[in-house]
């Protein structure tokens, strides 16, 4: 986690140094806050959708917190958040707007492969790694109580990271983990694990994962810049989701082998509508975190989202393609 910190900091400074850098001519600058992940990366590919003439720079982190610290400084116009940090963002005031999706899916229960543990009332008195007020501790809490388990008094929640996941469960330290993509389709690939199942449900927070973060000064004052970048973000989506081995192939130069990753894409959504079931979803999302004391308040669910942008973008895309379609 320290060096996780550590390079966070370093890119912040670097960025802030990067803002106070005088402007080349007359071209509009778009700076980007984003994970080096599959489910992660179209900012990768704003460039091509933006006008020829702006500057585009993707700026790589690796947790939403320094993306959103970066963002509320100035150093960047948009970044990648996940829902769970937006929420508790919003409801400590600060002024962050969700303007887009960035994906959906991508976690999922992983056991020891050849374990005791069938089904997930198995995992009584078992021990779960987890990383605390992420989304994925809200499902995997979420999980446990649809199967009459305590989180507190049932099973045993073992803080781990992300990264060392899968070794503490190859090893024994733990019996089974909640976590995105790739993690659980390496356990798989690896021999030591298996998927129990992919916790997502329709009625309640559903698939929702991720989103594009900008603050409300942006809105308010360069409310063209939000448009554009939103717009270049639904191109990128829909041109990597039309272009699906490309995708993968570019996703693995950020280190996760090409077959894990074609693996697991069946579990990794790309995504850029919003709507509102998706805002229905994300309140959804806020009650559990508000349950599990994650947060005291819920935000505004009014300021923290606006829709103008994806609608606006809807449209255009709806006239190209109906344009398209008359020729």
């Amino acid at each position: 986690m320290k060096c996780i910190n550590l390079t966070g900091r370093i890119i912040l400074c670097g960025l802030c140094f990067f803002a106070l850098l005088p402007n080349r001519g007359d071209a509009e600058e778009y700076k980007i806050g984003t994970w080096k992940t599959a489910q992660t990366i179209q900012p990768f590919y704003y460039e091509k959708f933006l006008p020829e003439t702006s500057e585009t720079s993707v700026f790589p982190f690796t947790n939403p917190a320094d993306q959103k610290t970066a963002l509320l400084a100035g150093s960047l116009n948009m970044c990648g958040t996940t829902l769970a940090h937006a929420i508790h963002s919003a409801a400590l005031g600060q002024p962050v707007v969700l303007v887009a999706a960035l994906c959906n899916k991508c976690s999922a229960l992983v056991i020891r492969n050849n374990g005791p543990v069938n089904s997930i009332r198995d995992l009584r008195g078992k021990k779960i790694g987890y990383v605390p007020g992420t989304m994925h501790e809200i499902l995997l809490r979420e999980t446990l109580l649809r199967n009459q388990l305590s989180p507190e008094k049932d099973v045993h929640l073992i803080r781990v990271d992300f990264f060392d996941m899968g070794l503490a469960l190859a090893r024994g330290g733990i019996d089974a983990f909640l976590s995105g993509e790739p993690f659980p389709t390496l356990a798989v690939s690896q021999g030591y694990g298996r998927i129990l199942s992919y916790p997502y449900y329709g009625e309640s927070v559903g698939t929702i994962n991720a989103g594009m973060l900008v603050t409300r000064q942006a809105i308010e004052k360069t409310p063209e810049l939000v448009y554009r970048l939103v717009k270049a973000h639904a191109e990128a989506t829909r041109y990597l989701q039309a272009h699906p081995d490309e995708w993968l192939k570019k996703a693995s130069a950020f280190g996760t082998p090409l077959p894990i990753l074609r693996q697991a894409a069946p579990n990794m959504e790309l995504a850029w509508k919003v709507d509102e079931d998706f805002v229905r979803k994300t309140r959804a999302l806020g009650e559990r975190m508000a349950a599990l004391g994650v947060i005291r308040t819920q935000p505004d669910y009014d300021r923290l989202f606006d829709l103008t942008f994806v609608k606006r973008v809807a449209r255009e895309l709806d006239k190209t393609k109906d344009t398209g379609s008359a020729l």
